[in-house]
């Protein structure tokens, strides 16, 4: 792991690094021991530097936590394959259109979670070497599918936020009955991309018996403040 750069924001230290092909942002806050770490995956195809996830990384950092998140292969300035410009074209050209999208976002979806899932494993190995940062480990982000599958095989993760703002495919759904760590899930009333329906039967599905559904009114970016407030002390009950 290579840090590229660093700036400090009042008590939150923030560093750029590259992974060998991945980049990815540590937010470390002014403390001398050691904090557990959150891994904070964003959606695919947003940049890690995406403003709203910036501003979630450092406010869980100023409440005591290492927070990491990378750009996965596609994501942010990472080049993506001609399959997935196809399906992301063909995907906009359906919706525009007001034709089923499911079958689409299973051909591009699935295989990225496949293959950012190793990304992230190598990503966390190499952030628990570093001094300042101690387990436990937990996971927040707007990406459930990739969530879901690193709660399956990761078992350095010991509580996760979910946002059920995507699309998960049949693959994780499928999944989600072996998902055992405490669990937070977010739920948009309203969002228009994401029928409520579809994520009350995945919130149902999850197999852990500590799982909690936050349900707000408001379209897909209308989540309140507060509740990344409580998504930290969600995380400081089991993290901490």
């Amino acid at each position: 792991m290579q840090f590229t750069s660093e700036r400090l924001d009042g008590d939150v230290l923030e560093r750029e690094f590259t992974l060998g092909e991945i980049p990815g942002t540590l937010w470390t806050p002014g403390s001398a021991a050691p904090v557990p770490l959150v891994l904070m995956a964003h959606n695919n195809g947003l940049p890690k530097s995406d403003p709203r996830l910036a501003a979630r990384a450092r406010y869980t950092a100023t409440r005591g936590y290492a927070v990491a998140t990378i750009d996965a292969a596609g994501c942010g300035e990472r080049p993506r394959s001609a399959a997935d410009e196809r399906a992301r074209t063909e995907l906009r050209r359906a919706m525009r259109a007001g034709e089923p999208v499911d079958e689409i976002f299973e051909s591009f979806i699935g295989p990225l979670v496949e293959n950012t899932v190793p990304e992230w494993r190598t990503t966390l190995d190499a952030l628990l070497t570093l001094p300042g940062i101690g387990g436990p480990v937990g996971y927040s982000g707007g990406w459930t599918a990739l969530g879901i599958r690193l709660a399956v095989t990761e078992p350095r993760i010991k509580a996760a936020g979910f946002f059920a703002g995507g699309y998960v495919p049949r693959a994780q759904r499928e999944e989600a009955g072996q998902v055992t760590i405490p669990l937070l899930f977010l739920l948009q009333w309203d969002d228009e991309g994401n029928p409520r329906e579809r994520a009350l039967e995945l919130f149902d599905a999850f197999g852990t018996k500590e799982k909690t559904l936050h349900a707000n009114l408001g379209g897909h970016t209308g989540t309140p403040w507060f509740e990344l407030e409580d998504g930290c002390r969600f995380l400081d009950r089991h993290l901490k």
